[in-house]
């Protein structure tokens, strides 16, 4: 098996990204996304508005995903007003309608980071049993563990 030399240099980010290859029709495609979801969400009430999210956009429809059903009802309400604000926006021409969604959207939330605390009366205790302590092991762990403590200077 031969591995071929590939003949191609390295391209700049801006020339694939804005270029007129799949990339680049890729990044228009999700910049014209994001301006419909921005657009929308200015147009409604704020309590709606942080439930909207714009998936994507297939056979003229765009499609609104909310995350509770409740939402999904006052966008129904609101379809024709918002079909006609999206028109205004130049690339929205050709939407033709909505397809609805509820999914639940969770977003990404960091674990909470557990400090712990360990007393210096703590710390001379595990260095008492690390001294008494034959397995080498051991002992490093040990004092390692006690190196921890609160220490005040």
């Amino acid at each position: 098996m031969s591995i071929k030399a590939k003949r191609f240099r390295a391209q700049p980010m801006t020339r694939l990204l804005d270029g007129r290859g799949e990339l680049g029709s890729l990044m228009r495609t999700a910049r014209l996304i994001e301006r419909a979801q921005q657009h929308l969400r200015d147009q409604l009430p704020g309590e709606v508005a942080e439930h909207l999210f714009v998936g994507g956009f297939r056979d003229g429809r765009l499609t609104l995903i909310t995350d509770r059903a409740i939402w999904l009802t006052r966008l129904r309400y609101e379809q024709p007003r918002l079909l006609e604000l999206l028109h205004q926006l130049p690339g929205f021409e050709a939407v033709t309608g909505f397809t609805l969604k509820v999914r639940p959207v969770r977003p990404v939330k960091a674990p909470l980071r557990q400090v712990r605390h360990l007393p210096a009366q703590a710390a001379d205790e595990l260095t008492s049993c690390a001294e008494d302590t034959r397995d080498p092991r051991l002992k490093a762990a040990l004092q390692r563990l006690a190196a921890h403590a609160e220490r005040n200077p």
